[in-house]
């Protein structure tokens, strides 16, 4: 399908990574692809991160990039994991920020290399990817980047604005009228479509289902019961997250104990109607590929 971004009402507030190494062609750029070098830690609760584990599923890097599962809620009283403490210190001197997840690290030297989930995706996919599916296809890059941009402004932020407490009523209206108008263009494509390009499974399925995995899971719980069904009225986009959830990369690491752990570990704002109307049984889903799916183990 032909992806046209949709402006969200508030642009998306992902925190600025502190690290932004990439992995290389080769040895003369320092990181370089080889096997069982490097280590992924991720929370799979948190979104950022949940994007890399199905990634990393999808090529199958279990061998050649291990991962290592975090708790869902952080440890530390700044947000950060205690596990991680040590990798930031070694990696930054006098590092005062959170030790926060995603990080790829390097096993070599013991310091990090990314803590940017967009790079971390793009360099598994593109130097660990020989042989396995092409995620970021040859001149697709742009219609993922629309599609990133969608799930950030159009879904993401937009939720979040809808649902805000604090909104004037115009302002939470328009955020709920700018997330409907981006399903509605998603909507319209996979209608006719079984993936967002190519039919092929690339890294904006990854994106998009876990946005929307996010919006049934998180962003409902405060929004009324109106704009839920509302946003459930889309059934070529729930049908298409529901057949993904069924996918092995994909239902393997939803864990919705966790998620519901971490959203009420740092939700400040209240619970609305749209808590009881939830949009689909995410764990029959996920239980349809249970068969073929490889064990996760988490702390």
């Amino acid at each position: 399908m032909s992806v046209t971004p949709v402006t969200a009402a508030h642009p998306s507030a992902r925190p600025a990574p502190a690290f932004r190494g990439r992995i290389g062609r080769d040895a003369r750029s320092g990181h370089y692809a080889v096997p069982r070098r490097y280590r992924l830690y991720l929370a799979a609760a948190d979104p950022d991160c949940l994007r890399i584990a199905v990634i990393h599923g999808l090529l199958g890097l279990d061998t050649a990039c291990p991962v290592t599962f975090l708790p869902a809620v952080p440890d530390c009283p700044d947000g950060g994991h205690s596990a991680l403490r040590p990798l930031y210190d070694a990696s930054a001197h006098r590092y005062t920020g959170p030790a926060l997840a995603p990080v790829l690290s390097d096993d070599w030297s013991g310091r990090i290399v990314s803590s940017h989930g967009p790079d971390i995706a793009r360099d598994l996919a593109r130097r660990f990817g020989g042989g396995r599916p092409t995620l970021y296809p040859c001149g697709a890059e742009s219609q993922i980047e629309a599609v990133e941009r969608m799930c950030a402004q159009g879904i993401e932020a937009a939720a979040q604005r809808a649902g805000a407490a604090d909104a004037e009523e115009g302002e939470r209206s328009a955020a709920l009228e700018a997330l409907l108008a981006t399903l509605g263009v998603l909507e319209s494509g996979l209608g006719a479509h079984q993936y967002l390009i190519d039919d092929q499974i690339t890294a904006a399925d990854v994106e998009l289902w876990v946005a929307l995995v996010q919006l049934d899971t998180v962003h409902r719980y405060h929004l009324d019961a109106d704009a839920v069904h509302r946003i459930a009225d889309h059934p070529a986009l729930w049908a298409y997250a529901r057949r993904l959830a069924a996918h092995p990369a994909f239902g393997a690491h939803l864990d919705l104990d966790a998620v519901a752990r971490r959203h009420h570990a740092r939700c400040q704002g209240l619970e609305a109607a749209g808590a009881a109307v939830q949009i689909l049984d995410w764990a029959a889903h996920t239980s349809d590929g249970a068969d073929s799916r490889p064990r996760v183990d988490r702390p």
